[in-house]
């Protein structure tokens, strides 16, 4: 098997290194930065550089890149992809690159899928990618049509390779009104939340719901403001609710209003019990 990986950070570096521990596939990769591409082959990660020749050899290509860049690249290797050649691409919202996967996929007879790797670290870079990133981790992929088990087993045999051992299957539609509040809100949040004063005198002072609240505010800003802006509906939405249930409780508490911050904290609670077992 030839896989293909356009994009060698954190999670195209990370498919290079996973997939290279197999015998029988040969990796060839692609960054946006050349250096990257030359330091992944000297590492081992990949076999040689993605060009114009090993693209139309590739059974399967992952295009793992800043989304306004993936649907360039799509639409620059859509010509040149063989027959049947599978794609999918790790985009973190997926209407706009599933759009114009579909609508290449169809004009150039190649399949695509839309996916998600659901793992990941705030590290970035190929310097942190490591073969084990998708041990055991959900892939949330995005088919052309729901009816094709032919193409769900492919699609399966791949993933797995990489580690993965379970697959979402939803629409793009559904999976950036998800992707807003189980992802970018916590983001949003936790990057807000850090920006106190009194951040700066933490130590000493916090412990594991200060380090859990704060882990994702360091972020790649280039890639998740792309995020938020092509999600943007989404997002506010999930913001507009998040403020108005804040609000209630700073009231509650500027007016030192027992029993409403009691009854607020207790829908809370209930809610956590009930969503997460």
């Amino acid at each position: 098997m030839i896989i293909g990986i356009a994009g060698l950070g954190l999670i195209g570096g990370s498919l290079a290194k996973a997939y290279k521990e197999h015998e029988g596939i040969s990796v060839y990769g692609y960054d946006i930065d050349p250096s990257i591409t030359a330091f992944a082959h000297i590492y081992g990660a990949i076999d040689g550089d993605l060009d114009e020749d090993a693209i139309g050899e590739c059974d399967c290509v992952f295009i793992a890149l800043y989304p306004k860049d993936a649907v360039a690249y799509l639409n620059a290797i859509a010509p040149k992809l063989k027959a049947d050649a599978m794609v999918i691409d790790c985009c973190g919202i997926k209407r706009e690159i599933c759009e114009a996967g579909f609508r290449l996929a169809k004009e150039y007879g190649f399949i695509f899928a839309g996916g998600h790797p659901m793992a990941g670290t705030h590290q970035v870079g190929f310097a942190s990618s490591h073969a084990g990133l998708f041990q055991g981790e959900c892939m949330v992929i995005v088919p052309p049509v729901f009816d094709d088990m032919a193409l769900f087993n492919r699609i399966k045999c791949v993933i797995e390779l990489a580690g993965f051992k379970k697959i979402s299957i939803t629409t793009a539609e559904h999976h950036d009104h998800i992707i807003a509040y189980t992802s970018q809100m916590a983001h949003v949040v936790s990057n807000a939340y850090i920006k106190s004063p009194t951040a700066r005198e933490h130590k000493g002072f916090s412990a594991g719901s200060y380090k859990d609240l704060t882990r994702v505010a360091w972020l790649n800003p280039n890639m998740w403001a792309e995020l938020f802006i092509e999600n943007n509906d989404n997002l506010v939405e999930e913001l507009d609710h998040f403020l108005n249930e804040v609000k209630q409780y700073r009231d509650a508490i500027a007016d030192k209003d027992y029993q409403t911050l009691r009854r607020l904290l207790d829908e809370g609670r209930k809610c956590k019990e009930e969503v997460d077992g």
